[in-house]
């Protein structure tokens, strides 16, 4: 199995989010989880209006992104509290994680729609290739599987360099140790996502982030060009398994709305054809952004997403 070498003709700079270290101890990623679970969701939640206030008060990097995305979305500039809004929602996707892991899954009103999508590729015994973004929580993509007993197991292809710490407090609240990940930047990953496949599993990848020497290509995403990894849709190309894109989008209070589309039955990239690479990759960002524009205060890639700024960015602790 190989994947197909296409090299992308557009500018090759790379995003600056995985520059971000992450803030804080292993310990104090514990002690704020343990007091979630001790304290309950809705006290817990919030703790979090003073720490979106610090981060609009005392950052420079997230309030900016966070106008840049939002006048984009919104077609106008963001009032403060959209702003904050936008905050709000992130540092609530991040909190429930602990809930979930910690299989509390009942506290949510999760709504998922399409899944008939889903259900018909594993009756035909089939493993699947989940697309998503950091829009919403992806976590629920997993939680779902394991607790609604749809009959699947559930992988992720992660980079989780940036997050370690986060990510060895939340193993250790996993009650059902079903974190099943796949690191992507091992060169065995792709075997590793094709094993797991071929068992009927799912599989899941964010289309979203470029890593490491990822190729970039640029396509058209709210408004003007904007660099998407190329990684995801060569893989999917080298897998060839049916993909579905899948959103979880927070929708405040305890509920969220999982989405289910079906992108392809097989997706098909020739050898050094950029064009067939470009016009998948159109694709899918075409409908991240209808699902961007559908609950706006989603979207989580709080740096530089589009390169308008010359600064060096970054992005808030977590985010996977």
């Amino acid at each position: 199995m190989s994947v197909p070498d296409i090299t992308s003709s557009e500018n090759p700079r790379h995003p600056s989010w995985l520059g971000y270290r992450e803030r804080g101890s292993v310990f104090a990623y514990w002690l704020i989880a343990r007091l979630a679970l001790l304290l309950g969701r809705r006290v817990t939640r919030l703790l979090l209006y003073p720490i979106c206030v610090y981060y609009l008060l005392f950052s420079r990097t997230t309030p900016r992104a966070s106008r840049a995305y939002l006048t984009r979305v919104l077609g106008r500039p963001p009032r403060l509290a959209e702003v904050f809004r936008h905050h709000l929602y992130f540092a609530t996707a991040l909190l429930d994680r602990v809930y979930l892991y910690s299989g509390q899954y009942d506290k949510f009103e999760v709504v998922c729609h399409n899944t008939e999508v889903l259900q018909e590729v594993f009756a035909s015994g089939r493993g699947v290739l989940m697309l998503g973004a950091h829009l919403g929580s992806f976590e629920f993509m997993r939680a779902s599987a394991a607790h609604r007993r749809y009959g699947f197991t559930s992988n992720m292809m992660m980079y989780e360099d940036n997050a370690r710490k986060i990510a060895t407090v939340l193993d250790g609240l996993d009650k059902h140790k079903e974190r099943r990940i796949i690191p992507i930047g091992r060169v065995d990953a792709l075997l590793m996502a094709r094993e797991r496949l071929d068992r009927g599993e799912l599989v899941g990848i964010l289309g979203d982030r470029a890593v490491g020497n990822d190729r970039l290509v640029w396509v058209p995403f709210l408004g003007r060009p904007a660099p998407f990894p190329a990684g995801p849709f060569l893989a999917a190309a080298a897998l060839q398994t049916p993909v579905i894109l899948f959103y979880c989008l927070y929708d405040g209070g305890d509920r969220y709305e999982l989405h289910f589309e079906r992108l392809t039955e097989r997706m098909t990239i020739t050898r050094r054809s950029p064009a067939e690479l470009e016009a998948w990759v159109r694709r899918y960002a075409a409908r991240l952004e209808h699902y961007c524009r559908l609950s706006p205060y989603n979207w989580f890639n709080f740096y530089d997403f589009w390169g308008d700024q010359n600064s060096n960015g970054g992005t808030p602790p977590g985010t996977g």
